[in-house]
């Protein structure tokens, strides 16, 4: 399954911003290249091609500096390295493991604003961020993965949840992550996200949990408890990214067709649309996990540079 993903910080309070929206990839690296500060980012074992084309384009939008954690002989002779030798600490540690667990102490001791994933084992990486003692996950936190995609022929990135982590999520946890979401959400200049709450009709039936879940959650919506913000559900995919598959339901709702967040009922729906746009659709995607304490970078072996870059930068915005 190649799926990647953004360890992103919980914060449960709405995030004031002063900023346009930021409608595709193109313009968040736009955006993070003309800030005035560079967000340091430990990278863990930065020895593969996609890993390196990520993190030197970073430095040469000028949008990160980098802590690169591993074997410090298997960065000699890379061109960025030396290039940008004023923008990069290099640790050496030639253990994989030891180089994690290294990484995940300078993001807990405020060294580093994100962690990045490089070509090391994902539960290597994930056992040091995920550590009860020395980890960056705060007890009793919700983990839920959140995509960003940019869709060909949309006027905006599309988010959506959860593609990877919770299979079958309860009203509880899905008010959870429609908080964790919105958090980002609002990272990207959204003032006024619109959450669709995906089911495969837009009528409500107590054989289908999921879609009460959604009638419960429209209504806790419409009493303030994810802030500003509009809820509206259940409803199907094209509903809520279409206008006209809106209009010919007579839906009123200022969520249908202008959808800015998907929240699926459970992973088997999530992962098939996720596969389906980037596949079929042609689509880029960056993914994120919502939790720990700081944006944590999570990409598969088999993820583009691009992908990777993309990511980076989403961890950059967070930081």
């Amino acid at each position: 399954m190649c799926i990647f993903l953004l360890i992103f910080a919980e914060n449960p309070s709405s995030i004031p911003f002063t900023m346009e929206q930021i409608r595709n990839f193109q313009e968040l690296t736009a955006h993070l290249s003309a800030r005035a500060d560079r967000k340091k980012i430990a990278v863990v074992c930065a020895d593969d091609p996609e890993t390196q084309y990520a993190v030197e384009r970073a430095l040469r939008e000028n949008i990160a500096d980098f802590i690169l954690v591993g074997d410090s002989g298997k960065l000699k002779g890379v061109r960025f390295v030396e290039e940008f030798a004023d923008r990069i600490e290099i640790i050496d540690e030639k253990d994989s493991d030891t180089a994690a667990r290294r990484a995940v102490e300078l993001a807990r001791e405020g060294r580093a604003g994100a962690l990045m994933k490089g070509i090391i084992n994902t539960d290597n990486f994930l056992r040091a961020i995920l550590n009860k003692e020395t980890g960056i996950l705060p007890q009793g936190s919700l983990l839920t993965h959140m995509t960003a995609a940019q869709v060909p022929g949309m006027n905006r990135l599309l988010f959506f949840s959860d593609v990877a982590v919770i299979p079958y999520p309860t009203l509880e946890q899905k008010e959870r992550v429609i908080s964790l979401d919105l958090a980002m959400l609002r990272h990207f200049g959204i003032d006024r996200p619109k959450v669709a709450l995906i089911h495969f009709t837009e009528k409500v039936n107590p054989k289908f949990p999921n879609s009460v879940d959604a009638q419960t959650l429209v209504g806790m919506a419409a009493e303030g408890a994810f802030g500003n913000a509009a809820l509206a559900g259940p409803m199907d995919v094209k509903t809520a990214c279409d206008h006209h598959s809106a209009q010919v339901k007579h839906l009123e709702s200022e969520v249908a067709g202008e959808a800015d967040l998907l929240i699926f009922p459970n992973i088997e729906s999530a992962n098939t649309f996720y596969k389906t746009i980037t596949y079929f659709g042609h689509a880029e995607v960056a993914g994120m996990l919502l939790g720990p304490k700081c944006p944590v970078v999570l990409t598969s072996r088999a993820d583009t540079g691009l992908s990777k870059f993309y990511s980076l930068a989403m961890a950059v915005l967070g930081a």
